[in-house]
């Protein structure tokens, strides 16, 4: 599938449904918002929709947007690698063939949807996106870069992880000379965080855990901690990377509760662990260095599934 064939599907349908997944991040957000913005510059009823709310977080992502009145014909996927995601209050698009297309950039990806366009070693969603648009030939809009310029920057770490690459730099270094307002972005996305975000990190850092000789080290978020920080679930986005920046640390896993025995679990890694591999084990998948599944159980039964997980592969 070329991007050819992406804008001839935008030109031949209409009145599209752009699903984001669970627990959204800047990635699936920018993509879709962009997204939507774009089919709706050329004419097209467009709506986007998360089975969350969207995160106050990034209100300066859909700050314009507005929902559109239509039936659905076409129902295109960002950033899903798979149904698994979409959370509950999408759970009907996992049905077989609900899905049209599936634009997406995890290698785990189960090519669940009609047509599938997946870039595994792009930055983003949102940098498949801006090629996409740019492969089109149409103007972009100044908020349409803001939207890609914020998948980018949000899922490379504003241009620090491993997964940033020459074109990633390329296509925010031209979104930048729409007259975006990037140093905002940045700070808002890395720089500020709420004093509620803070006080879980400091209990997370002071609590961490290390095992396999201080190759892995882990950090556990209980519902009771989260409710008495009285922040927005988007805010612990980020918190996946303190178990990794501990030097001598090879697997980083961090354990967030979701339900009373339901887990989701993140997992980053350095050069010599695939995390991907690593979360496949139980269901999961994402990046080479940065994946994520969901466990049940209770948290210590969880806990030994991943101690005897991480043992395995750091042998």
């Amino acid at each position: 599938m070329t991007f050819q064939d992406i804008l001839k599907i935008f030109e031949e349908n209409d009145n599209f449904l752009i699903l984001t997944h669970k627990s959204p991040d800047g990635d699936t957000l920018g993509s879709g918002f962009a997204l939507c913005a774009f089919l709706r510059d050329m004419g097209k009823k467009a709506n986007v929709v998360n089975s969350d709310s969207f995160p106050e977080r990034y209100d300066l992502i859909y700050e314009s947007y507005y929902p559109q009145e239509f039936d659905v014909k076409y129902v295109i996927a960002v950033d899903i690698a798979d149904t698994n995601l979409l959370g509950s209050n999408l759970s009907k698009y996992a049905e077989e063939g609900a899905i049209d297309l599936c634009i997406d950039h995890h290698i785990s990806n189960k090519y669940f949807a009609k047509q599938s366009y997946v870039e595994a070693d792009a930055s983003a969603a949102a940098l498949i996106m801006y090629k996409i648009f740019k492969a089109s030939g149409r103007k972009i809009s100044r908020q349409i870069a803001r939207c890609l310029y914020t998948g980018i920057a949000t899922d490379t770490g504003c241009f620090k992880y491993e997964n940033t690459t020459p074109q990633a730099h390329i296509a925010c270094a031209e979104l930048m000379s729409y007259g975006i307002d990037f140093a905002y972005i940045n700070r808002k996305m890395f720089d500020v965080k709420s004093k509620g975000r803070l006080m879980v990190e400091q209990s997370v850092t002071a609590n961490m855990e290390y095992y396999c000789g201080g190759k892995c080290s882990m950090i556990v978020l209980t519902k009771e901690l989260m409710e008495k920080s009285g922040v927005d679930a988007a805010e612990f986005e980020g918190l996946a990377s303190i178990p990794l920046s501990v030097e001598g640390v090879k697997i980083g896993i961090t354990v967030k509760q979701r339900h009373e025995n339901v887990f989701k679990i993140s997992v980053r890694s350095d050069d010599e662990i695939d995390a991907s591999a690593f979360c496949r084990e139980f269901g999961g998948g994402g990046h080479i260095r940065a994946a994520g599944c969901e466990i049940t159980g209770s948290l210590e039964e969880v806990k030994a599934k991943l101690l005897k997980q991480a043992e395995k592969v750091l042998g």
